[in-house]
């Protein structure tokens, strides 16, 4: 072997080091006989259409070299796929893929391999490697590449499943503000831990306040604890508000009104929002304060859908 050129197993090439292993390639295997006769008749050769994955592809083999791509001097690889016209608008396949070639001294199928996904689209339907190897390197017999003319190349391609899950956020140009008043009467011998306003319909949507008299989780015992909650039925399947709210506990005196400010996503799962300590229950029932009147307190609820979240 000549000395200046290294063994495949240390050969980089831009940037990326060559590396052999005995495993044959995992989906295709391209023999090519008398190659010296391909590379005087074309200056591209590609393969057959082979399926991995549920895609169809080929393997492109530049025997002298992909010039256009500054690979002149070296074997050009690519893999290319092809027959797309079936797949939707828009359609993005990643994969990790490995090229190859035999070295039949060392009986290794030798690669250059980066390890990273690649975006086929359509405008990118192939990868490769302009300068895989160069061609004085691949041509001399004593480095294995090419034995009595024949050498072969090959290929792996493994599909990245996308498992992301992603939203759209639409806003809405000019949003409309409404609001909703709740006159809870005789809050002294209220008995149930949770009351329901009337459903009341802002926008599109239907909904309602959640009253915990004597609080809820952390609120419980020293707090009114009050939501703002969407009727579930009326969100458009996969779709989410973003919705600017605000709470208030009416001062029936002075108009110095308790307020709770939310921007939260009202969803199927998680339809309510508001606070568990909304108004602590001695502020609420000071009489000084003008929250609690004849035993009569007035909730209030102002709210404006900012936007719609559609899953994609």
């Amino acid at each position: 072997m000549d000395p200046k050129l290294p063994t495949p197993s240390t050969q980089t090439t831009e940037g990326l080091v060559l590396k052999g292993r005995e495993a044959p390639p995992s989906h295709y295997k391209l023999k090519i006989e008398s190659f010296s006769l391909l590379s005087e008749a074309v200056d591209k050769y590609s393969s057959g259409a082979f399926e991995v994955g549920g895609y169809n592809w080929k393997l492109s083999i530049y025997p002298t070299g992909d010039k256009k791509r500054d690979g002149q001097g070296h074997i050009s690889i690519y893999l290319e796929m092809v027959e797309t016209d079936a797949l939707p608008t828009g359609w993005e396949v990643n994969a990790i893929i490995n090229l190859f070639a035999l070295n039949y001294l060392e009986d290794k199928y030798v690669s250059l391999q980066d390890g990273g996904v690649k975006r086929f689209h359509e405008m990118k339907t192939a990868w490769g490697i302009p300068k895989f190897i160069d061609i004085e390197t691949f041509s001399k017999p004593s480095n294995g590449y090419i034995i009595s003319d024949n050498c072969v190349f090959g290929v792996e391609v493994f599909i990245v499943k996308s498992t992301v899950k992603g939203d759209c956020l639409s806003m809405i140009s000019q949003p409309v503000t409404f609001s909703y008043t709740w006159k809870f009467d005789s809050f002294s011998r209220s008995t149930l831990p949770v009351y329901d306003s009337e459903t009341f319909v802002a926008g599109d949507y239907k909904w309602k306040l959640i009253l915990y008299p004597y609080g809820c989780g952390e609120g419980t015992g020293n707090s009114i604890s009050l939501f703002l909650a969407v009727d579930n039925s009326t969100l458009p399947p996969n779709t989410k508000l973003f919705v600017k709210f605000y709470l208030y506990a009416r001062d029936q005196i002075d108009e110095n009104h308790h307020k709770f400010e939310g921007k939260n996503i009202f969803t199927p799962m998680v339809p309510n929002w508001g606070s568990r300590k909304f108004i602590s229950l001695a502020k609420f029932k000071d009489a000084k304060r003008g929250y609690l009147v004849v035993d009569t307190g007035i909730f209030e609820a102002q709210l404006t859908v900012l936007g719609l979240i559609r899953s994609v």
